[in-house]
């Protein structure tokens, strides 16, 4: 029979936010897909935690993702974690997620810490509906095009941003987007962990004094209707 492929939520900061699922899971399987093995070492070192770890990174996923379906095919069960959060969400994993539905291999989530969710609890913009953008394109006219297919829907929006494409992503925001309600979401679950809700034109201004460090997530307010004369 083949093994089980567990998608495994781990912390995105604070350690102590992983499950008791995730840790029995994580203990009994007989290899973790690890993006950044350093990290998840650090975790299984925390919990004391022996299992086999392997590299599974974005640029390798192909390459990777036949071994370990051979494995699952063997009867081995695998965990896959991303660097931290849930995977397949802007993480790798999802070439290995989709070879084992079609290898015919049982794959089974352990929800858990997500960005997505942390973020937007605390964020103070509606929740009722939001499209999850991810990460937006490194070049600008590209980012810019990506934000014209969402700029027109009243709905929240969350953006993930890389400390050092800050200001580039929140300048970019503003001019295609317009001047909403926001709230800037800085390393979650962690020690420093802030929220700055305030326009994106305030946020704009901000920056261009203080770059801002550390993980973030972006929510924005979906367009609002102009008032009718």
């Amino acid at each position: 029979m083949p093994g089980t492929l567990y998608i495994v939520a781990t912390p995105i900061g604070n350690l102590d936010d992983i499950t008791l699922r995730a840790l029995k899971v994580l203990k009994e399987v007989d290899l973790i897909a690890a993006e950044d093995t350093r990290r998840t070492r650090k975790l299984l070192s925390h919990f004391d935690i022996h299992t086999r770890l392997e590299s599974y990174f974005q640029g390798q996923e192909r390459a990777r993702a036949g071994a370990i379906i051979k494995s699952l095919l063997a009867g081995k069960n695998v965990a896959l974690v991303s660097e931290a959060g849930t995977p397949c969400i802007s993480d790798p994993g999802y070439v290995l997620l989709t070879s084992a539905i079609e290898s015919g291999i049982n794959v089974v989530p352990i929800p858990g810490s997500s960005a997505i969710a942390t973020a937007l609890s605390a964020s103070g913009l509606p929740t009722d509906r939001f499209t999850f953008v991810g990460f937006l394109p490194d070049k600008k006219g590209k980012r810019h095009r990506a934000l014209e297919t969402v700029s027109d829907l009243p709905h929240t929006l969350v953006i993930y941003v890389s400390p050092w494409k800050w200001a580039q992503v929140i300048a970019d925001c503003l001019e295609v987007l317009g001047d909403r309600p926001a709230c800037l979401c800085r390393e979650l679950t962690k020690i420093h962990e802030e929220f700055v809700r305030a326009t994106l034109g305030q946020l704009a201004a901000s920056t261009a004094e203080k770059q801002p460090k550390g993980e973030m997530v972006l929510i924005v307010g979906g367009k609002r209707e102009r008032p009718r004369v």
